[in-house]
This record gives structure tokens, sequence and C-alpha cells, in this order.
């Protein structure tokens, strides 16, 4: 058996989940956890913003260091970020050092404060919950956008957030469990208690 076959033959795990034990840890402990306060959906969207074009493990393994750096996602901390912050974010060799996703991260702590008065970014976004959740078999039906995703994306750009592409928001809506893309067979699945096994 190959490893490729290793990653499809387990059949409670997504086989992204089993090339690395942080990912691993990551599925079987986090992903997909409903998540409804600021600070963590403020979190997960800087994480998701900072993952663009990049590996998800790439991201795990600076997570911690991208916390510090963003002071624990604090919104009223980043969106007081001045120039000179981004320039000593630049020089912090422990996160990923990408000026556009830097600043997109300040320019969404920003439109976050400007959201409460509209019901907070975690009301918002879970305002895009679809009446339905994929049900995959394999990972070949998981996809990797959806109206709901592509309606979020527009609505959060209009508030003036950066790097909320759909595909990107789609992983959002994932990882904080709005749906559920867990392969029916995964031990996980159902686990936000919004959707059913």
């Amino acid at each position: 058996m190959t490893e490729n076959d290793a990653l499809v033959a387990d059949p409670v795990r997504t086989a992204w989940a089993l090339s690395d034990p942080l990912l691993t840890e990551y599925y079987d402990t986090e992903w997909g956890l409903v998540v409804r306060d600021e600070r963590g959906m403020f979190e997960r969207l800087t994480l998701e913003a900072f993952q663009a074009g990049l590996s998800w493990l790439t991201i795990l393994k600076r997570r911690e260091a991208l916390r510090a750096a963003f002071v624990g996602f604090d919104v009223d901390k980043v969106a007081l970020f001045t120039t000179e912050d981004v320039e000593r974010l630049l020089a912090d060799a422990s996160i990923l050092r990408n000026r556009a996703k830097i600043e997109a991260t300040i320019k969404n702590a920003q439109a976050t404060i400007a959201l409460r008065q509209d019901g907070g970014l975690a009301e918002f976004i879970w305002s895009f919950k679809p009446e339905a959740t994929p049900e995959p078999h394999t990972m070949a039906e998981i996809p990797s956008t959806s109206p709901e995703s592509v309606a979020l994306s527009k609505a959060l750009k209009k508030r003036g957030f950066s790097f909320v592409g759909p595909t990107t928001m789609f992983a959002l809506m994932e990882a904080v469990g709005i749906v559920d893309t867990h392969i029916m067979t995964s031990h996980r699945r159902g686990i936000s208690g919004v959707w059913p096994r």
C-alpha cells in the first residue's frame, strides 16, 4: 500500500487530515466546531486569509506566531496598528511576511469594529448559513465554494474586508461549523451540532 493509498483508505478522516500529525490534531479537535465569538471568528478569518495560496499546514505551523504578532487577535488592538507595526511584522521571520495580508488583517479588524453596530462579525458570517450542508462520501464530492460563500464574500467586501474570496469564505464556513464537509464516514461528522450526522 502506498502512502496515497493510506490517505484514501482511512474511513473516518478526510484525506488532508492524514498527511501530518498537526493536521490530524486540528481535524480531530477543532475543525468544524462552532465559533460564534468575535475574537474567535476574527482569528479564523485572519488565518484563512493568510492561507490563501499556501497549505493549511503552513498556517498551523505559524499559528502561535501569528497569534502573538496580532496580540491574540484582539480586534480593537489590531485595528490601531500603524505603518510602523506593518514594518515590524514584515521583519518578523516567525510569521508569513506578506505586506498585503498584514495590511488586510488591520483593515479587517477595522471593518470588524464597524460591523458591531449590525450585530457583529460572527453573527454577520453566520447569517449566510445555508439551508443544507454537503453530504460527501469522497473527497471529490466536497465543493470548494457555494452560493452562500460567494454571497458572503461579496457582502464582506462591501463592508471593507479584504482577502475574503468565495473559496476562502467556504473554507472559513467549514472551519467554524457553518457547513459540515466531513465525509459521511468520518467520526467527526455532525460534531458541530448544527447539522445531523
